[in-house]
């Protein structure tokens, strides 16, 4: 059953007079000692094995215990407020995370201190789905109801998979990482791998789809794939293939010359970049003798910080809607029962970001 949200019958051409700006994402621990109880708020009513969090929370132990999603995040907002006070809007930045601190109620209950009435929520997720995008309108519904009438209103920005902002930071950090392969190595986008059932009630693998396209056709690269990573399910429930691993042997197989990964699912650094890219995916072309390099994502390039704060303008002031891909842009206000949950078994972590 799909629930029904306040933004689901809710259209206004443009918002309310926003006072604040939030940044909305999944979170990371920030410690060893954060990373249970961080997954068993991942995994919340599910029942799973203090046991089995200890096995998903192991590769967070190669990084020191210390996801970089938390930092990664703050840089964003830092650069953000430069930016908005150099254009001259007077809005502060907040931050909240679903799973670890700082959690969304908590920031909500600030902003509702601070006398903030209305806001306008970024989500560190490009693409539409239900964990990147309507889980995170619930969270949002979750915050405001537990901190009561007090709380702000706060609206969603709108998807931004091809936005300027984001595809040309991209185009630049794969032309790098080009350079450092042999001649007509393959372009191979990568994003978090979801349940089949997942996908097909969101339009995520046509976002990513385009972004990819956008990004391969900008460097005239006519040769590239969209794969997965990251998968956590059980093996019997079909989730988006092939995974990142068993395409670099494919590739390899097939005798290309080398592989660009680029990680067009992801905004920042983050974990499933820094091991499942960086490292797991890595030592698989290290193995198989393929050269390989991986692209950077947008994270703090100056034109991604400025898509936030247009983004913003868009959607506050009605300021024309950006973007470089052949589908319309999608509104702001959600189509009724978007993204539904899928029906996932006991015993797994949520696919997520962290």
């Amino acid at each position: 059953m799909v629930l029904p949200l306040m933004s689901d019958v809710i259209d206004t051409a443009a918002g309310p007079p926003y006072d604040a700006i939030l940044v909305l994402s999944f979170g990371g621990p920030e410690q060893a000692e954060d990373i249970v109880p961080f997954l068993e708020n991942v995994t919340a009513g599910r029942g799973i094995p203090r046991e089995r969090l200890e096995q998903v929370g192991e590769h967070y132990h190669l990084f020191g215990g210390r996801s970089p999603i938390n930092d990664q995040n703050r840089a964003l907002i830092s650069a953000v407020e430069a930016r908005l006070a150099d254009r001259g809007i007077d809005l502060p930045v907040y931050f909240g995370n679903r799973n670890w601190h700082p959690m969304l109620t908590d920031t909500v209950r600030q902003m509702a201190d601070d006398g903030i009435t209305s806001a306008i929520a970024f989500v560190t997720s490009a693409t539409s789905s239900y964990s990147g995008c309507r889980q995170y309108r619930e969270n949002i519904a979750a915050a405001i109801a537990a901190v009561g009438e007090r709380a702000p209103t706060i609206d969603k920005i709108r998807q931004y998979y091809d936005h300027p902002g984001f595809i040309e930071p991209m185009v630049d950090a794969t032309r790098t990482a080009l350079d450092e392969v042999p001649a007509g190595s393959r372009l191979v986008f990568t994003a978090h791998s979801i349940p089949e059932s997942m996908a097909d009630g969101s339009d995520y693998v046509d976002q990513l789809s385009e972004a990819s396209r956008l990004i391969a056709n900008d460097l005239g690269h006519g040769e590239w794939d969209l794969v997965w990573q990251s998968r956590s399910g059980p093996p019997h429930i079909p989730w988006l293939e092939p995974d990142i691993n068993d395409h670099l042997e494919a590739l390899s197989d097939a005798g290309v010359p080398g592989v660009v990964m680029v990680p067009v699912g992801f905004i920042s650094d983050h974990m499933e970049v820094m091991y499942d890219l960086d490292t797991e995916a890595t030592a698989t072309a290290k193995r198989l003798g393929l050269p390989i390099a991986r692209a950077a994502t947008a994270s703090t390039d100056a034109r991604f910080v400025e898509m936030v704060i247009d983004l913003v303008e868009e959607r506050r002031s009605g300021t024309p809607a950006k973007s470089l891909g052949q589908f319309e842009v999608r509104p702001d206000v959600c189509r009724p029962g978007c993204c539904p949950a899928p029906t996932r078994p006991a015993g797994r972590p949520s696919p997520a970001p962290s």
